[in-house]
């Protein structure tokens, strides 16, 4: 029950707050605008980008209600939070007047936002041996590379997704139920919290999303999505991890992690910079083979949600 209230008190903030947002963003002239010729624009009409702040605040929000006393941990999720919404707003306005913001400050800030999390102790610590029932527990220096690594890649990856009406937001409400799933069924109360309201926020926003758009998250929101199931699978899925089991919450995120695997290696073979933006993501990949906007979306639901049964059939074997 107190999930069911978690849900509704994030999504009805996030309800409620966009369409004042996305009236603020007009008059703010804080909005997407088409661009000819650019693969990657595929709407045709000035866009809100002001969902990330609906989304920030009735995560955060709700989360506050629910949390246990203000903690390092709780520190480190805000103040990571805020990091990103910050960095991610500045790139938004960048968009706003068709510049690019530079990689590296996003890079450092997202990184400065993953050791944050590190040095609350949510990290990543190891995982049992099935063979000897004793747990490996991997050196500090390897705890904090792969906690990191593991951050900024699932920011970025969600980022990357956000290139289709209703697709990171979408993936990520996908990824936040199984990672919820897989939270109850450990009996790790904090790490669900935090899920359900993330399924509450991302669906508030989908009600806006959902093909045509009518608002966007933009990088802000994207990579605070991002953040956020990153942090989630950390405090949950990855404790107590087993060999096999350390793959639950890489199956729950597999279509933007697998997808930005390769078009990382791509733009790698082709001598292109990683953060160089272009039109090799999976949705665009579909779009060129004749499928419409919404069949794409759709197609790419049904993949994540095949991972997502995947990891939870892993966790079911309880190897």
């Amino acid at each position: 029950m107190v999930y069911a209230v978690a849900f509704l008190i994030s999504f009805a903030i996030v309800y409620v707050l966009i369409p004042p947002l996305g009236k603020l963003a007009f008059r703010l002239d804080f909005v997407d605008k088409p661009r000819m010729g650019v693969e990657r624009k595929i709407h045709r009409q000035p866009i809100p980008l002001t969902a990330s702040y609906a989304i920030f605040i009735g995560f955060i929000a709700t989360y506050f209600i629910y949390a246990k006393g203000f903690t390092a941990q709780t520190f480190a999720i805000i103040a990571g939070s805020l990091l990103l919404l910050v960095i991610g707003t500045l790139d938004d306005w960048y968009k706003t007047n068709g510049k690019d913001f530079p990689a590296l400050p996003k890079m450092l800030v997202q990184v400065s936002a993953a050791v944050l999390v590190y040095a609350s102790g949510i990290k990543f610590h190891g995982f049992y041996n099935p063979l000897s029932d004793g747990f490996i527990n991997f050196p500090e220096w390897l705890q904090f590379m792969l906690t990191v690594l593991w951050i900024f890649g699932v920011t970025t990856v969600i980022n990357f997704s956000d290139g289709m009406d209703g697709l990171a937001g979408g993936l990520s409400a996908i990824s936040a139920v199984t990672l919820f799933v897989v939270a109850l069924a450990k009996g790790q109360g904090d790490s669900a919290m935090m899920a359900i309201i993330l399924v509450g926020v991302t669906v508030a926003y989908l009600r806006y999303n959902k093909p045509p758009a009518k608002v966007f998250m933009g990088d802000a929101g994207a990579t605070f999505l991002g953040f956020i199931l990153a942090v989630i699978a950390l405090d949950g899925a990855f404790k107590q991890a087993t060999v096999l089991s350390i793959f639950i919450p890489i199956l729950a995120l597999g279509v933007p992690i697998f997808d930005n695997i390769f078009v990382v290696l791509k733009r790698l073979v082709q001598g292109k910079p990683i953060y160089q933006a272009d039109a090799s993501q999976a949705h665009y990949r579909l779009l060129r083979t004749g499928l419409n906007p919404k069949q794409v979306v759709l197609f790419l639901y049904l993949i994540s949600s095949c991972f997502s049964l995947f990891s939870i059939i892993l966790l079911l074997l309880n190897v």
